[in-house]
C-alpha cells in the first residue's frame, strides 16, 4: 500500500490549522452556510459525514461552495469502498472514518483521497503505523479524554492525532495541550456563545 502521499498531504494541510469543522446531519443549504461561517472564522478544513443520501447531497453542495472559496472539503464516515467512490464523485478531497479498515484505506488512496482513520486503542495505532498511516482520528475523543492522547504519544511519538467527538470550544484547548494536532468541532459552529471562543483559540494558536 502506498500511503506516503496521504501522510504528506495531512502534514501540509493541517499545518498551523488547529481546528476542523464537522458538518453532521445538516441539509445542503444549512451545511453551506455553516461551512462559510467556519471559513470566515479561519477554519480552512471542513468534513461532511456521508452516512446517508442527505449527507452526500450536503457534501456535494459544500464542495461546490468550497471551490469558489479555494477551500478543501472532506467526506466523513467513509466506512466502505463504495462510500469512497461516492465521496470522490461528490467532490471530496480527503476521507475520514470512525475506525481503521485497511481495505478502505487502500480504496481511498487508490481514489486519490488521503485517508484519516479513526483509532481508540494502541493496537489500532500500531496497525495504522504498519500500513503507513501516521495521521489518525481519535474517536470518540470526549470518552477517551486528553490523557489518552498524552499517554499514546509515549509509545507512538510520531503519531499525529485529530481529536473528534464531543469536543466544544471550552474543552478544545485541553486536547491541544495534551498533544492533539487538530480538533474537530461540530455543533459549536452553530452556537453563537461558542463562536467567539473558537476565534480566540485560533488567535492564540497562530
Amino acid at each position: 500500500m502506498q500511503s506516503d502521499s496521504s501522510n504528506n498531504w495531512f502534514e501540509t494541510a493541517f499545518r498551523e490549522q488547529p481546528l476542523m469543522a464537522i458538518l453532521r446531519g445538516l441539509e445542503p443549504d444549512r451545511a453551506v452556510e455553516t461551512a462559510r461561517r467556519a471559513w470566515d472564522l479561519g477554519i480552512d478544513w471542513v468534513e461532511v459525514p456521508i452516512q446517508s443520501a442527505d449527507g452526500l447531497d450536503a457534501l456535494a453542495a459544500v464542495a461546490e461552495a468550497a471551490r469558489a472559496r479555494d477551500r478543501t472539503v472532506g467526506a466523513g464516515t467513509v466506512t466502505t469502498a463504495e462510500r469512497v467512490r461516492q465521496a470522490a464523485r461528490a467532490g471530496a478531497r480527503f476521507a475520514v472514518a470512525p475506525g481503521l479498515d485497511p481495505d478502505v484505506a487502500t480504496a481511498s488512496l487508490d481514489a486519490g483521497l488521503p485517508y484519516l482513520p479513526g483509532v481508540s486503542t494502541p493496537s489500532e495505532i500500531q496497525v495504522a503505523d504498519r500500513i503507513g498511516l501516521r495521521w489518525l482520528k481519535v474517536f470518540p475523543a470526549s470518552v477517551l479524554g486528553p490523557g489518552w492522547i498524552k499517554a499514546m504519544h509515549g509509545p507512538f511519538p510520531l503519531a499525529r492525532f485529530v481529536a473528534t467527538g464531543g469536543i466544544d470550544a471550552s474543552s478544545a484547548a485541553r486536547y491541544l495541550d495534551a498533544g492533539a494536532a487538530v480538533i474537530g468541532v461540530g455543533s459549536a459552529l452553530e452556537d453563537p456563545g461558542q463562536i467567539g471562543k473558537l476565534a480566540d483559540l485560533l488567535r492564540k494558536r497562530e
